[in-house]
């Protein structure tokens, strides 16, 4: 009595959510297969260094030095680039918000970009006539909180084919380009995908609550048709009529078999894909505290270099980046072609950093921790790599005996840390990247072998998903 009654709930769960969910599941397999290609619209630096204007060098003297002396006491980074036809200092602070400044010397803070402005800024930067240009706070592509410093924006509609459109920030600078192509198939990908309509995703608890409870219970549809299938399965001596494994016909059959043959490929991915908002905060990270990293950038005041020596080497220039690591202050000097020079700022000589300085400096970034261990990575690995495009090689891979086992990368040309990781951090990697991008290097050096595979299981969970949507729809059908 009590097993059929167990029974019975079985089956009633996977029937009754199975109908509400077995959407959701066409829905993501779908979305997933789209989003494989079409990444959401983003802006990468170096898109953002070709759109830029060449420094006017001319236009700056003698009196900028002076001029950023105060503000270089408590800078993380200056940046020196163009906004409009004016090079601008854009200084990002330790302790306060940032500021921008205008180059020449006058020292006058750089206001809002108004609209004439704007439409200039959007022009230049993409190389075509604005035919449309108007303020905004947000929409779909500049919904998520990483847009909120530069609100409000700038949405300025380019001419010609394409559809390009530019997203300036209320400082002057182009945040986001994005064009037709991508958000039309992004409507098809990572719109439903991540259940991201701009309505929803500007709640962000509301939207994670959404997104917890509705993976959730499909988590428990998958589970029951797991246990209910492999109860209904005659693989052995004693089968169903006609010497069939499966007791169905129709769609129920390929509902059936094809849910057994994805089984272990759609638990993984729908329980990863529920930990994609870390329920409970189970693997949020602290991270390196600011005092650790002023520490390890030396607590100097960021040097000022001589521009006028910079200019006659590289005229062509389009973002002077000034920062510290290591205890010792970077140029960065960005080119349009991608191109950039590293410069010891004090000298303007090629920046020459030596492993061991950083070893020694980065001992400052974990004070609870001692090092234990040290690789120089010249190849992808488990824990750094990247599943489309370039990842950063080589890097330094420091490792500490903190309680939280934190890993810092840190490239050598530059001292910079580029990547931080702690053991929560790392088991996230398994339980979340693996099962949901399937991004094994294995997998990803051999490209089309990944794809092959994502399109193999999720062909599988499209065809049991959708066979459950005929099959709950005829029930209902019957119901009503």
């Amino acid at each position: 009595m009590i097993w059929h009654r167990i029974k019975r709930w079985l089956y009633l769960i996977h029937r009754w959510i199975g109908v509400a969910t077995c959407l959701l599941f066409v829905m993501w397999f779908a979305s997933g297969l789209v989003m494989l290609y079409v990444p959401f619209p983003s802006l990468s630096e170096a898109e953002r260094v070709e759109g830029l204007s060449t420094i006017a060098w001319e236009q700056l003297g003698d009196r900028d030095a002076a001029m950023l002396a105060a503000p270089a006491r408590d800078a993380r980074q200056i940046v020196l680039e163009m906004r409009g036809n004016r090079p601008i200092w854009r200084i990002n602070r330790w302790e306060a918000p940032p500021i921008a400044i205008w180059g020449g010397g006058a020292g006058a803070t750089a206001g809002d970009v108004s609209r004439a402005e704007a439409e200039r800024i959007a022009a230049s930067f993409g190389k075509a006539d604005v035919e449309q240009i108007r303020a905004i706070h947000t929409d779909q592509w500049v919904v998520t909180h990483r847009y909120d410093e530069h609100r409000p924006l700038w949405k300025a509609q380019l001419a010609g084919e394409g559809g390009r459109v530019l997203y300036v920030s209320s400082d002057g600078a182009v945040v986001l380009d994005t064009n037709a192509h991508e958000r039309f198939w992004n409507w098809l990908g990572s719109v439903p995908h991540w259940l991201y309509p701009r309505a929803l995703r500007e709640d962000q608890p509301l939207w994670r609550q959404v997104v917890l409870w509705s993976s959730g219970p499909c988590i428990l549809v998958a589970l029951t048709g797991i246990w209910i299938g492999l109860m209904r399965l005659r693989a052995g001596k004693r089968r169903f009529k006609g010497g069939r494994m499966t007791p169905y016909g129709g769609w129920m059959k390929w509902h059936h078999l094809t849910g057994l043959i994805g089984s272990l490929f759609l638990i993984l991915w729908i329980f990863s894909g529920w930990l994609s908002v870390d329920p409970g905060r189970l693997f949020a990270s602290d991270g390196i505290g600011t005092d650790a990293q002023r520490d390890y950038a030396g607590r100097e005041a960021l040097t000022i270099p001589d521009w006028s020596r910079i200019a006659a080497r590289v005229p062509d220039a389009r973002r002077l980046v000034i920062s510290a690591a290591a205890g010792r202050t970077i140029v960065r000097v960005q080119r349009a072609d991608g191109q950039e020079r590293l410069l010891d700022a004090a000298t303007l000589a090629p920046l020459r950093v030596d492993d061991d300085a950083i070893f020694a400096s980065a001992a400052k970034l974990v004070p609870h921790g001692r090092i234990i261990g040290t690789d120089r990575l010249t190849r992808p690995d488990a824990y750094w790599y990247a599943v489309k495009g370039e990842v950063p090689l080589p890097v330094l891979r420091i490792m500490f005996d903190d309680p939280a086992a934190t890993w810092v990368h840190i490239t050598p040309t530059s001292g910079a840390v580029i990547g931080v990781s702690d053991q929560k951090r790392r088991v996230y990697r398994w339980l979340f990247d693996l099962f949901h991008r399937w991004d094994l290097n294995l997998l990803i050096q051999a490209a089309p072998a990944r794809d092959l595979l994502i399109w193999l299981m999720s062909l599988v969970g499209l065809v049991a998903s959708a066979s459950g949507v005929v099959i709950g729809w005829r029930r209902l059908r019957r119901r009503c």
